[in-house]
């Protein structure tokens, strides 16, 4: 990726972070977390930076305060090229953040109203992962990706990962992942429904697809299946 296609202000804001309660499908759900970046920083209480890592999604993540801006009740995260390579070898620096060893979700409704500036080489995504990382070393706990999306796409896509669909091989029985129509231009909000019995993905308020609760003997393949809480986990990646 060139300069041309990065620039210094790759941009995804991200806003409105909610979680609501009901395990029931005949109740209504109540409110019982958010985060509205509507301050003047981050709440570190809940969020931390997300680490360096080897792994493509991880291998440019940055604490660098530039790629961190709270704006309008906004958080954004950038993607900007580096501009100090003595100081770190990564060409690009992305901002993300987590909620790892902090603040764990379970069982519920969990929604993201996210805006997302597209670019040759952008992934964007949101996650959930164990938050127990480990105990339960990945893929064994399980991936829930509510939101994933490429370059320009006009599409957002929404997957789970497991022992299953990876190691197993598993991925089509039942299908893992569906994608959604998104406004490429603006707001959109990412949901997925955690039920003791399925996954429900939706967009927009339009549901993309279910996946159930896999019958397994094998511990490991149960994937999300298993009760373990899950750490939110926000990032913004160029890949080039």
């Amino acid at each position: 990726m060139t300069n041309q296609n990065i620039g210094k202000h790759i941009i995804a804001i991200l806003m409105d972070v909610v979680l609501l309660c009901s395990c029931s499908r005949k109740s209504g759900w109540q409110l019982v977390w958010q985060d509205e970046f509507n301050g003047n920083t981050i709440d570190y209480t809940t969020w931390s930076h997300c680490d360096r890592g080897k792994a493509d999604w991880a291998n440019t993540q940055s604490a660098d305060p530039r790629c961190y801006e709270m704006r309008n009740g906004c958080l954004v995260l950038k993607g900007i090229v580096n501009d100090n390579l003595e100081a770190d070898t990564a060409h690009y620096l992305t901002g993300g953040i987590w909620s790892k060893g902090k603040h764990a979700f379970d069982c519920g409704r969990i929604e993201v109203r996210a805006k997302l500036q597209g670019a040759r080489g952008a992934w964007p995504a949101i996650w959930l992962l164990p938050f127990d990382t480990e105990k339960y070393r990945w893929p064994n706990g399980g991936e829930i990706d509510i939101m994933e999306r490429l370059n320009h796409d006009s599409i957002a896509y929404q997957t789970v990962h497991s022992y299953y669909t990876l190691n197993l091989k598993m991925d089509n029985e039942p299908p893992h992942y569906a994608t959604g129509a998104i406004r490429p231009d603006d707001f959109n909000v990412y949901g997925v429904d955690i039920m003791p019995d399925s996954l429900v993905f939706h967009i927009n308020g339009k549901r993309t697809f279910a996946y159930p609760r896999i019958q397994t003997d094998k511990e490991a393949a149960a994937g999300w299946a298993r009760s373990t809480p899950k750490n939110y986990l926000w990032r913004w990646k160029s890949t080039g």
